[in-house]
């Protein structure tokens, strides 16, 4: 009946518009009631202050103001905002080093009347470390920490749903799980959740999208059994009932969350933070795209995709793609990424570069620890701020605020489900909000109508881009595996042609009754970003007939290895090299062993060859070595070597117990090699090879056993160990630290308060730290011996009052990933130290004088982190205000 009243108003009126605004009016009027039980609030919160909300330095033509402070929410890890304008807040007294259950909770905030002031707060569930927090309708996806009943120990991180379907703010009752055992549990327990699995976003795709952390994870579960491990981070994806689970990009380092596009652009920005000189990467996360951390980004940086940008020090948190037209331009249509370490909410402002971008860097808003942004569907932003509560969280910092477009007019979002015709939902999609667009979206799913709407819109070329886009992603999930012969057909309209093509392949549940032949139209006439999408989609579909056309991608001049023993580029736009790098990734997929080894000696053998170093099979070991008896050209066979060399080893299966570090191996091409199948032949191989090769040329030889770490002791090996600092005359810390000055006759808080008033002479300061023995545990370049926390960035990531506090109370605050270790041998031996270097089978300490030592972990029996700092306080006890206001502003300096 409902269909038939649809039909006959649409006859009637004869236009899409007029019957838009007809629709909308009778369905507002049941969907503007005020939330039930909310009663509205003059009280602004005094927290942040409006001395601090001055401070912040806010954009022309925006309004900021107080939403809530640390007596609702301490501690906000994570936040998001539901389309009608909840605020959930993930409150996080663990904060990242913190290891004790029951610390965490998510609030749920309510402005009823939309006057920019919270009128009613709710604990909506209690769970510990919620590090992801996604509203949809009645539900509420979140990401945390599972802890035992028994031991009260960390077991490991959880996706989960809450339902709250009377809308009273509380959960109806327990979670259901998702995907279980999204993290490590190894390191759970003994970091707690600084590099672990952090925040969940939703595109409009209708994929869930996670941001895992190189912590990586072993054996996630999703709800129909797929299981999935990771060594180190990337993105994951997961459709909301917990199915279909895969990796969306690999290769990423600590990333805490994704902003992604109305185009399915997603961006992310890493976290480093760690003082090991890995700095913060801005990247474009293209599907299936491999990015390199830890074991590609520096010597083999030709095989991935490098990061548009590298800002130096920071650390990345929670993102947004801001698009909302009630929005300045300025501001508009941009990804927004918090940085926590510079106190900055940054925009990337992106420009289309082949099937990437490059990108500006901006600041946007000054923010103390910035964790999260959301907007809610008419138009209010929130932030939310840890302000200095540690990396163990506290009581008594965080808030959240809201920032607004001056002037806009405050009108709430409508419950669109008491919409009672479709047709005005699906009118919601030309909206110039993606936060509207999606709420239209997941209330046609919900519903299950307005297919023939939806399609008829995907086609409309006077329709804006994304619009089309939401009408095409909203329609094939609708109709699922028969919304595949309108999308073929949508395919041949140049215009909606990649993301037709991305529906297309986006379910492979659907994939063995979709054509390669739109795809491989697209790969060969399309523009990049549709071949990027053709490519990505062949892979995809697992039909081997479209290796050929995979094989015909071109390899571009700019594919080369970096030059042995130097750090290759890993964060220079280099759009060229995508489609190869994607085509490689399809080749794999579809197990295209002998599609490649057929291309050896043909226009194509360079990318067969690339794709061959990912390809474990005896056949292909057979192909190289007989390709390389038949060449004569030196260079070919020298690469045909290299080709052998790469594939020796395999990388071990992980199994939680070996990954991980601050300082981790870099070398590659695997983290923890083991032989495999036909390890021995490809040594009796290069054996032959190297008794039949002129001494002169040996080096060769020498150069593939260190690239590739292949330990065949007739070859030699080449020096790549950094040069040794001089040796340093051993510091009498406690003869430094026992002196009396100004600041050792001072309390802490009169000398916080005197550094804030003098500023320092920074070249006084530098001389003072090498005179206080600074230099002793801190380096200062990237090519210094690596020893404390890395101090060449300090100051892009700690601001002037943390740093006098870091070495006032070095026990208060220690530094990630520089924790005192003290390691047992089975000889007796106490070690106690730094972790400066560590791979799968060594660890290397660094004590106090500076002094490393390189232990084997088969010899470790025992292995545990101090609660105190190596640093002893009272190092500046000897100093005057005016020189440690000098040291202090040195390292202000360093960024």
């Amino acid at each position: 009946m409902l269909k038939k009243l649809q039909f006959v108003a649409k006859t009637y009126f004869q236009n899409r518009n007029r019957y838009a605004i007809l629709m909308a009016s009778l369905a507002v009027v049941g969907c503007q009631d005020p939330k039930e039980d909310c009663t509205a609030s003059s009280e602004v919160p005094i927290y942040p202050t409006d001395s601090l909300l001055t401070s912040l330095n806010v954009p022309e033509g925006l309004e900021i103001r107080a939403f809530a402070g640390p007596d609702i929410t301490p501690s906000p890890a994570s936040m998001a905002v539901s389309a009608t304008g909840e605020v959930f807040v993930g409150v996080d007294m663990m904060g990242s080093l913190g290891k004790e259950k029951g610390k965490g909770y998510i609030k749920r905030l309510v402005d009823c009347n939309n006057d920019g002031i919270m009128d009613a707060v709710t604990e909506f569930a209690q769970v510990d470390n919620p590090r992801g927090v996604l509203p949809v309708g009645e539900q509420v996806f979140v990401l945390h920490t599972r802890f035992s009943e028994t031991t009260g120990k960390a077991e490991n991180m959880d996706l989960i749903v809450f339902n709250d379907t009377d809308n009273d703010g509380i959960a109806d009752g327990p979670a259901k799980v998702l995907i279980k055992n999204l993290s490590n549990p190894k390191y759970l327990r003994e970091r707690g959740t600084d590099h672990a699995t952090n925040g969940i976003q939703m595109g409009i795709d209708g994929w869930i999208y996670i941001a895992v952390g190189d912590f990586g994870f072993y054996n996630a579960t999703g709800t129909d059994g797929r299981q999935l491990t990771s060594l180190g981070g990337g993105v994951l994806r997961v459709r909301p009932d917990g199915t279909e689970m895969e990796m969306y990009t690999h290769g990423l380092r600590n990333i805490y969350d994704v902003a992604i596009d109305p185009f399915m652009n997603i961006y992310t920005r890493g976290n480093t933070n760690d003082g090991g000189g890995w700095n913060i990467r801005f990247i474009h996360q293209i599907q299936s795209g491999e990015y390199g951390y830890p074991v590609l980004f520096k010597n083999f940086t030709e095989e991935i995709l490098p990061a548009l940008v590298d800002v130096g020090g920071g650390s990345g948190v929670g993102a947004l793609y801001l698009d909302d037209d009630r929005w300045p331009t300025a501001y508009n249509k941009v990804p927004l990424m918090g940085d926590w370490g510079r106190n900055h909410l940054f925009v990337h402002r992106v420009t289309k570069d082949g099937a990437s971008f490059t990108q500006q860097e901006e600041k946007f808003l000054k923010l103390p620890q910035i964790t999260d942004v959301d907007i809610d569907a008419s138009g209010k932003m929130y932030l939310s701020a840890w302000d200095g509560a540690g990396y163990s969280g506290s009581p008594d910092k965080g808030f959240i605020v809201r920032l607004v477009p001056e002037g806009l007019k405050s009108e709430p979002f409508p419950d669109i489900s008491k919409y009672y015709w479709t047709g005005s939902v699906v009118d919601l999609l030309e909206s110039g909000s993606a936060k509207v667009r999606q709420s239209a979206q997941l209330e046609l799913l919900k519903r299950g109508d307005g297919a023939s709407d939806l399609l008829d819109m995907a086609k409309d070329q006077g329709q804006s881009l994304e619009t089309r886009v939401a009408a095409i992603f909203t329609y094939a999930q609708l109709k699922g595996g028969e919304a595949i012969p309108a999308l073929e057909k949508l395919t041949n309209d140049a215009s909606v042609q990649e993301f037709a093509l991305r529906a297309l392949a986006d379910r492979k549940p659907y994939a063995e009754q979709v054509s390669v032949a739109p795809f491989v139209k697209g790969l060969k006439e399309g523009s990049d970003r549709v071949k990027a999408a053709a490519v990505i989609g062949l892979g995809r579909l697992g039909k081997k007939e479209a290796a050929e056309h995979l094989l015909a991608v071109n390899v571009p001049s700019s594919f080369k290895a970096p030059k042995f023993g130097a750090e290759g580029p890993h964060a220079t736009p280099n759009s060229e090299m995508i489609l190869p790098h994607l085509a490689v990734k399809a080749l794999v997929q579809l197990k295209a062993v002998d599609e490649c080894i057929k291309a050896l000696g043909s226009p194509n053998e360079e990318l067969a060859l690339w794709a061959m170093r990912y390809m474990h099979q005896p056949k292909v070991v057979t192909a190289l070595m007989e390709a390389y008896k038949r060449s004569s050209d030196a260079g070919k066979k020298e690469k045909l070597l290299h080709s052998l060399a790469r594939i020796y080893y395999k990388e071990a299966p992980y199994d939680t117990s070996w990954w991980w570090g601050t300082r981790p191996d870099t070398r590659g091409p695997y983290y923890k090699t083991q032989p495999w199948a036909e390890t021995e032949r490809i040594q009796d191989f290069l054996k032959e090879e190297w008794m039949a090769t002129q001494a002169d040329d040996k080096e060769l030889y020498a150069l593939l056993n260190t690239k590739y770490r292949l330990d065949i002791e007739d070859f030699g090996v080449v020096d790549t160990s950094v040069q040794a600092e001089e040796p340093q005359p051993v510091a009498d810390l406690e003869k430094i630290k026992n002196k009396k000055g100004q600041v050792g006759e001072a309390s802490i808080e009169d000398v916080m308060i005197a550094m804030k008033q003098i500023p320092g002479d920074p070249e006084k300061g530098s001389e003072l730290f090498r005179s206080q023995a600074c230099n002793t545990c801190h380096s200062l370049k990237t090519s210094e011996v690596m020893k404390g926390p890395f101090m060449g960035q300090i100051g892009s990531i700690m601001n002037r009052e943390q740093i006098t506090e870091s070495i006032l109370k070095p026990n208060a605050s220690i530094s990630q990933g520089f924790a005192t270790v003290q390691v047992k041998t089975k000889e007796g031996k106490m070690y106690i130290g730094f972790v400066t270097q560590e791979s799968a089978d060594d660890l290397t300490l660094t004590n106090i004088a500076g002094i490393a030592t390189q232990l084997k972990k088969t010899e470790i029996t025992s292995r545990k982190e101090l609660e105190n700092s190596m640093m002893p306080t009272g190092l500046a006890n000897a100093l005057s205000y005016e020189e440690l206001a000098s040291l202090i502003s040195f390292l202000e300096k360093q960024k």
